[in-house]
């Protein structure tokens, strides 16, 4: 069983300043804060911003056009690494597990919302842990298939990561571009949760 973060670099500038953005849509970063907390280059930040604002998605910093925008992030996402597990009462497993995390999808959207079903825990794992996690999945689940899915990715997911009810989720806007990636009922989930987060109208 092998689980590691994703090969590919290029598209994790974007993500990461996309993440950042929309996690402080109202401009209460300036640029320079924003290329801090993405973990950007200064001169390449100016310049995404630069072409974001000519395309009206934002204005300065504050957001302007949120459909649009987390439409570009999903578009830009490198999709994690995973493998699919079997565990009983994965939650309580996984708090227990004494390791990092952060839920996503529709336990997460679950704790937030409460509008989805919980059919899957999806956590993001810390890169040092992996071997830790695969230990715990071979000393008490199942490997394929499964109720479970851990994730590796760019570490710059667990920004602004969220304790609700005593689990850890990923922050709010990294929730709502990965229920945008599950399609289906998780779409609904999700611009629910946009306009509710964000505290603009959706009429």
């Amino acid at each position: 069983m092998l689980l590691e973060k994703p090969a590919r670099q290029r598209g994790f500038k974007k993500e990461r300043l996309h993440r950042v953005l929309l996690n402080h849509a109202d401009g209460d970063l300036t640029r320079y804060a924003l290329a801090q907390a993405a973990d950007v280059s200064t001169s390449w930040c100016y310049d995404y911003l630069d072409q974001l604002e000519s395309e009206r998605l934002i204005e300065d910093t504050t957001v302007q056009n949120l459909e649009t925008l987390y439409e570009r992030w999903l578009e830009s996402r490198i999709e994690p690494n995973s493998v699919r597990v079997s565990l009983q009462q994965p939650l309580q497993k996984i708090r227990a597990a004494n390791l990092e995390y952060a839920l996503t999808t529709d336990e997460a959207e679950q704790l937030h919302q409460g509008f989805l079903f919980a059919s899957t825990t999806a956590i993001y794992v810390r890169e040092a842990d992996i071997e830790a996690w695969l230990h715990l999945v071979a000393e008490t689940g199942l490997v394929g298939g499964g109720n479970t899915e851990l994730r590796a990715t760019d570490e710059h997911v667990f920004y602004n990561a969220m304790t609700v009810d005593d689990a850890t989720t990923v922050s709010i806007p990294q929730l709502i571009v990965d229920l945008l990636d599950e399609g289906g009922p998780a779409v609904e989930a999700a611009n629910r949760l946009m306009y509710r987060y964000h505290g603009r109208s959706d009429e």
